[in-house]
């Protein structure tokens, strides 16, 4: 099990996830936030939240993405947006399994304003599980911090003198 936490902690794969996700949230982001009202559409045909808060979800989530995209891409505030987008995965793939259950194919949203692009609720949510896994991964496996440049050096400071 060493190995494995090892593995998960190493900075090369934070880095490696944290840029891959966040371009995903990024893209996933961008024809939302320039154009929310189809969003709304697709939120409602999922059948899940009271009328009242679709509006306010398609307004909101996309500058959310946009935020957590940033975060991973840029490392300001990775770990914070780590934990959202793990938040945000999870709802995301109960959402859609949630529809699977009910066999109900949907327009994901994901990718794509248009809520003609519904695809099998199965492969979306097995599509998402990847993605949360990463974050999952960056937001509860703190990478090793790199040895300093002087780790292997021999210890130089002066002794105490007894006088």
């Amino acid at each position: 099990m060493k190995g494995i936490d090892r593995f998960l902690q190493h900075p090369w794969l934070h880095r490696i996830l944290a840029v891959v996700l966040g371009g995903i949230f990024l893209y996933a982001a961008h024809d939302k936030l320039l154009d929310p009202r189809p969003l709304v559409t697709i939120i409602w045909g999922y059948r899940l939240v009271p009328p009242e808060l679709t509006n306010l979800i398609a307004i909101y989530m996309p500058w959310m993405e946009l935020l957590v995209g940033l975060g991973l891409v840029t490392g300001i505030g990775r770990r914070a947006a780590a934990g959202w987008a793990t938040v945000l995965l999870f709802f995301f793939t109960t959402a859609l399994v949630i529809n699977a259950v009910r066999g109900i194919n949907v327009a994901c949203g994901c990718f794509s304003t248009s809520a003609d692009d519904v695809q099998n609720a199965w492969l979306l949510a097995l599509r998402d599980l990847p993605m949360l896994a990463a974050a999952v991964i960056l937001t509860f496996f703190h990478p090793r911090p790199r040895p300093s440049p002087r780790s292997g050096a021999p210890h130089s400071s002066p002794s105490p003198v007894s006088g």
